[in-house]
């Protein structure tokens, strides 16, 4: 069998942790490297090359790069704009046509609803004339049918009334009177 081998780590004992740290401490000036005159040269030197490393980058390498999206955006939004204008031209073109196409149509339609008016106001016009004419020659017939009536009538009438006035005064008297008597008392009648 193999046997593993083992570290061996050793740990400080807590007297000995304290010795440490206490060494670094008195090593140390007590306060802030930031602070101490001695060490503002290397960090104005870092500082400098730092902020001219970042200024290279930030010119040369990131200023350019949004400069370009930005124009990129710029024209990418004014060619949409003249775009959106260019349809709105043509979509205010389209609209007038179709408005102008509905105000003929409409145009249309009231002067075709003028002519039917019109047509048809002289087929009644007509109709009712073509009857009225019917009508006015049954009167007329009918009118002289009446006149010849009443003139078959009339010529009756005296015929009629002596046979009436006969029968009158046959009734009455109990005598039958003569057609000459008859005739005169229907003259001085009338």
């Amino acid at each position: 069998m193999a046997s593993t081998p083992t570290l061996d780590v050793q740990t400080p004992a807590p007297g000995d942790l304290h010795a440490e740290t206490q060494a670094t401490a008195e090593h140390a000036s007590g306060g802030l490297p930031q602070f101490e005159f001695q060490h503002w040269a290397g960090q104005i030197g870092y500082l400098l090359i730092l902020f001219v490393l970042l200024y290279v980058l930030v010119a040369k390498v990131f200023a350019p790069r949004l400069r370009k999206v930005m124009d990129e955006r710029a024209d990418t939004i004014d060619t949409a704009i003249a775009a959106a204008r260019s349809v709105q031209t043509e979509a205010a073109a389209q609209a007038e046509a179709a408005r102008a196409e509905v105000d003929k149509a409409r145009a249309d339609a009231r002067a075709t609803a003028v002519a039917a008016k019109q047509r048809v106001t002289e087929e009644f016009n007509a109709r009712l004339a073509a009857d009225e004419a019917v009508v006015n020659a049954r009167i007329a017939e009918a009118e002289g049918a009446i006149a010849k009536t009443r003139d078959a009538a009339m010529a009756n009438v005296s015929t009629i009334a002596s046979d009436a006035a006969g029968a009158m005064l046959e009734r009455l008297t109990g005598k039958a009177a003569t057609d000459a008597e008859l005739a005169a008392a229907i003259k001085g009648a009338a």
